[in-house]
């Protein structure tokens, strides 16, 4: 049960294991405020789509499963929108229709249909808090790079309340030296190449250990 929770940080991570939920993970990871904004929102999705698909699949017909999945989750991302909209308009703002296309990350789906429709509701909530978690992880990691590497430091503020700031730092000296390149897709895409890289060669030695 845990080695799927596990699995989603670094041998499944959806974005740069499996290579799923890209778009949105280049579009907005521009600053750690959409990278946990967007993190978030799709764990909450993740874990309550898996629960209910898990709960159930006993009762779903094969034919309709994948129409009933889509539904489920069209209706938890409307309501996590709502939720956003509501309580947290500027990173509705900064998401834009990034927040309504969950519906359609392939990360999403896919756990429903290889994992939750096969196992039970707690080792699918597991299942989705791990890959929820890990498509956080990588949406940070990149953020962290695209945003100090444009503005040389990082900041956070509330998502309920713009106008505190969690914290907020600038490393002066590296001013001069920013690189505007990486608030671009351009820089997004090389971002995401190094990472991706690096997380194969982690999965490479891992698998190198358990084969011995």
């Amino acid at each position: 049960m845990w080695q799927n929770f596990k699995n989603g940080f670094i041998k499944e991570n959806p974005v740069f294991g499996l290579y799923l939920g890209m778009c949105s993970s280049l579009a907005i990871s521009t600053s750690l405020n959409n990278a946990i904004g967007m993190g978030a929102c799709v764990t909450l999705v993740l874990i309550a789509s898996n629960v209910i698909v898990s709960a159930i699949r006993k009762i779903t017909p094969d034919e309709i499963r994948i129409p009933v999945y889509i539904v489920v989750i069209a209706s938890l991302v409307t309501i996590v929108e709502m939720v956003v909209h509501a309580f947290m308009p500027d990173l509705y703002t900064s998401l834009g229709v990034f927040l309504g296309l969950i519906v359609v990350n392939c990360i999403i789906l896919g756990r429903a249909e290889a994992f939750a429709s096969k196992n039970g509701v707690v080792s699918s909530a597991i299942d989705g808090l791990g890959m929820g978690l890990g498509y956080t992880f990588a949406l940070l990691l990149i953020s962290v790079v695209r945003e100090f590497l444009t503005t040389a430091g990082l900041s956070f503020v509330n998502p309920f309340d713009p106008t505190q700031v969690i914290f907020s730092f600038t490393i002066e000296a590296l001013e001069p030296y920013t690189i505007s390149l990486f608030s671009a897709s351009v820089g997004a895409f090389l971002t995401f190449a190094c990472f991706a890289a690096l997380f194969a060669v982690l999965r490479e030695r891992s698998n190198k250990k358990e084969a011995k």
